[in-house]
């Protein structure tokens, strides 16, 4: 992990080429919960290969800007849930229902027949492509427990508690796995902890508890309010944060630009690294690193350098590439301008 202080990271995506993905199609639909494979461009013989020169170039891309912390950009995945969410056995992809997403648009979704168990790695050979590739520290993001249980419909389990149980032990596996592959940071997202507080309440943290247990690597949690290109206007706080205090998780990454957070409420997270969303992806004006800089500071005064990563809001999926990457170099330029003064 890098020393430096208030490292740089993203979320997790970066926008895949036009080459690979169909963006124009990609930015029609909310992400995918089932497979969607008409949005690649590339015939599937060729796929990986092509999927591999674009994690290159994100990770290129990445270093270029002078991030600290990597990902691969998420160049194989049609969203952020889905690749992992459709490995799984007990689901039948063949035969997917429709519920209403978090934004409130029908969307298709894994219908649940049987037991959820893990078959097979699903994210391992993605996270030692980037480990081969770069000598910086590494991050990899999966679905988090909860948000699965609440992107596929139960035909199965009692509840969807134990279903969500379920997902986690699979979740479990795939997290040790990828630290024992080489990961310095394992990211779970679970942004439908906030769109749905009071069920992450009844079951969800004790889901993601269950899918850290025994885990002993760096661990994040990252909650969000929606992709900014897709899910318009922002609450004014978080309805579900603090109740992360209490979880296993190191890091919780949350986002302050676009929705202007208090960020009073870190205090709240006592103990937590925050890794602090201070790019707005809502719009495609770039901030200045004086912006970015700004933003950092409004976090200061609740918790110390010492325990800030600076990020981007969310993922950086749905931007144009030239518009991710200025954002990104702003950012990095922001965490400096700060650095400078706290060091």
């Amino acid at each position: 992990m890098p020393s430096t202080l208030l490292p740089t990271t993203l979320v997790g995506s970066y926008p895949q080429p036009d080459w690979l993905i169909d963006r124009a199609l990609l930015a029609k639909q909310m992400p995918p919960r089932v497979r969607a494979q008409q949005l690649w461009r590339v015939p599937s013989e060729w796929l990986e290969q092509a999927q591999d020169d674009a994690t290159l170039l994100a990770i290129r891309d990445q270093e270029r800007a002078g991030i600290d912390i990597l990902t691969d950009g998420e160049m194989r995945r049609e969203s952020y849930s889905n690749r992992f969410a459709t490995a799984l056995d007990g689901v039948d992809l063949d035969h997917p229902a429709t519920i209403t997403s978090r934004s409130g648009h029908p969307i298709s979704v894994p219908r649940v027949v049987g037991k959820i168990r893990r078959k097979h790695p699903v994210q391992v050979r993605d996270l030692e492509f980037l480990r081969a590739n770069t000598d910086r520290s590494i991050k990899i993001t999966v679905p988090g427990p909860f948000t699965m249980s609440q992107q596929a419909e139960n035909a199965y389990y009692p509840d969807a508690a134990a279903m969500s149980l379920d997902y986690a032990e699979a979740v479990r596996a795939e997290i040790r796995d990828l630290f024992a592959a080489g990961a310095d940071v394992v990211q779970i997202d679970e942004p439908w902890m906030q769109a749905f507080p009071e069920r992450a309440r009844e079951f969800g943290l004790a889901a993601l508890n269950h899918a850290l247990d025994g885990i002993t690597g760096t661990t994040a949690v990252h909650i969000c309010f929606g992709y900014g290109a897709l899910v318009a206007g922002r609450p004014a706080g978080y309805s579900f944060l603090p109740e992360l205090a209490g979880s296993p998780v190191l890091q919780v990454s949350i986002e302050t630009a676009q929705s202007n957070l208090d960020c009073s409420v870190l205090q709240k997270l006592a103990g937590k690294t925050i890794i602090l969303g201070v790019v707005d992806l809502g719009n495609h004006q770039v901030e200045t690193a004086e912006a970015v800089a700004a933003r950092i500071r409004r976090a200061l005064p609740f918790v110390g350098p010492d325990r800030l990563v600076i990020a981007p809001d969310c993922g950086l999926k749905y931007l144009p590439r030239s518009v991710a990457f200025a954002k990104m170099k702003a950012m990095v330029d922001g965490a400096r301008l700060v650095r400078a003064q706290v060091a």
